[in-house]
């Protein structure tokens, strides 16, 4: 693939990069290394040159995407070996260069992904737009994949994220980093013990919005520091503003999904994960009169689930920005949260907390014994896995189908009408032309 003089790494020899064709690749040994404790044999009969490669061996990452959000997810697996970094911006790859001086820098991962062949894992902490292209590429690659959510930017590109990783078996986990607290843990394993009764509704919602807006006319000059071609990815050409970047990007509909693509995966995670949800089987949603490149202020949708296992069907409810509620289940709320609503009683749940409803029938509650083990840390839990093949909380197989159900509240609100929803063949099946919100168009030179 032929790359503009711009996206050429920095401070990297390509021929310096390349593995001994004598040696056998580390990821390849990890694999191997991975596969043997999967299957409980004990031991991997290793060659001198494997010798050092313990399970205790630092992880040679990659991490696209330096700076805000991304900052964090490097602390998170700042102890491995960072070996190669990412970013469109030059003024924060030198920045993230000050700590990892050993570490090639690329503008394009693209090219990192090419050239960096001694890779075990990739963290993806770019725009939503470019998440499924990164984490794809790589997971083609055998590379291990950590990315924030929302996992993808299109229905279509969760699906086939999901199937990826589990085609190529790696390692994998979405960073819904609230998902390992002590708080959820419990909050779910009180509703699967039945203190509510069976739940038939539930409720979550954030007060805060991304969206508004026209498309700016008054175009200002691209910095000398910013790769915007390479910024713009797979998204539809436009001139680069100010007004875009850094964090305002999500309110546009060709690179994020508004306050919904934002907070959804983190608050809906919740009841995903207590109610055992998967797929629904219809969606819809409202709004303000749908706005062709902008997300709504405010916006509700409701999905419903189907009956799993002995647990009844049931409907869940999100609220956003001027429609966030004061008061679900006549209870008053503060601005976010979670509220399931049971046949014997209610819980509310934010990121830290619970509380039980009516209160006087939960005075002298006794939670439910411990099944959910206390994570060791969301970062931790995907090093581990990268090493040892152990599970992960919120792999892509689990957070493919949570970014599905989130994302398709924006495509229900945007189709304008209430979707019956096929899961298996992806299709709204009394609204063919909904497909063109399902599965998004790629500039030349993008694909999965």
């Amino acid at each position: 693939m032929s790359n503009s003089a711009s996206s050429q790494p920095r401070s990297v020899d390509s021929r310096a990069v390349r593995p001994s064709p004598f040696l056998p690749h580390r990821r390849d040994w990890l694999k191997a290394s991975t596969a043997a404790a999967v299957a409980g044999l004990g031991f991997v009969q290793q060659t001198a040159a494997q010798e050092s490669r313990s399970p205790n061996e630092r992880l040679n990452i990659a991490c696209i995407g330096v700076y805000n959000r991304a900052a964090a997810n490097i602390d998170g697996v700042a102890s491995q070996n960072i070996v190669a970094l990412c970013d469109i911006d030059d003024h924060y790859l030198a920045g993230i260069a000050k700590r990892f001086p050993q570490a090639n820098k690329y503008n394009d991962f693209r090219v990192l992904l090419d050239r960096e062949k001694t890779l075990d894992a990739v963290v993806v902490s770019t725009t939503d737009h470019t998440h499924a292209p990164a984490a794809v590429w790589a997971m083609r690659q055998g590379l291990h994949c950590y990315c924030e959510k929302p996992l993808t930017h299109s229905v279509h590109e969760a699906r086939v994220v999901a199937n990826t990783a589990k085609t190529h078996q790696v390692a994998t986990q979405m960073g819904t980093q609230i998902h390992a607290s002590d708080n959820y843990r419990r909050v779910v394993e009180i509703v699967q013990a039945g203190v509510l009764g069976p739940v038939r509704e539930v409720h979550a919602w954030v007060a805060n919005h991304w969206g508004g807006g026209e498309r700016p006319t008054d175009m200002t000059e691209t910095p000398s520091n910013l790769h915007w071609d390479l910024w713009l990815g797979p998204a539809p050409r436009r001139d680069y503003h100010s007004d875009y970047l850094p964090i305002n990007w999500r309110r546009w509909w060709d690179f994020g999904g508004g306050t919904l693509g934002d907070m959804g995966c983190h608050y809906i995670d919740l009841p995903f994960w207590a109610l055992k949800l998967r797929y629904p089987t219809a969606i819809e949603a409202e709004g303000p009169p749908p706005h062709a490149e902008t997300c709504p202020i405010g916006l509700m949708v409701r999905w419903e689930f189907p009956a799993r296992e002995s647990l009844p069907p049931v409907k869940l409810t999100w609220y956003d920005g001027d429609r966030a509620p004061k008061e679900v289940a006549g209870r008053p709320v503060p601005g976010a949260g979670v509220m399931f609503v049971g046949d014997k009683g209610q819980l509310f749940a934010n990121y830290g907390s619970y509380k039980l409803y009516p209160e006087s029938q939960f005075q002298d509650f006794t939670p439910p014994p411990t099944t959910i083990p206390n994570s060791i840390g969301h970062y931790a839990e995907w090093l581990k896995a990268c090493r040892e093949g152990t599970p992960t909380t919120c792999n892509f197989d689990y957070a493919g189908a949570l970014t599905e159900c989130v994302l398709l509240g924006n495509v229900a609100y945007r189709s304008g009408q209430r979707l019956e929803w096929d899961a298996e063949k992806l299709l709204a099946t009394n609204a063919p032309e909904a497909s063109a919100l399902i599965r998004r168009e790629y500039r030349d030179g993008w694909t999965l």
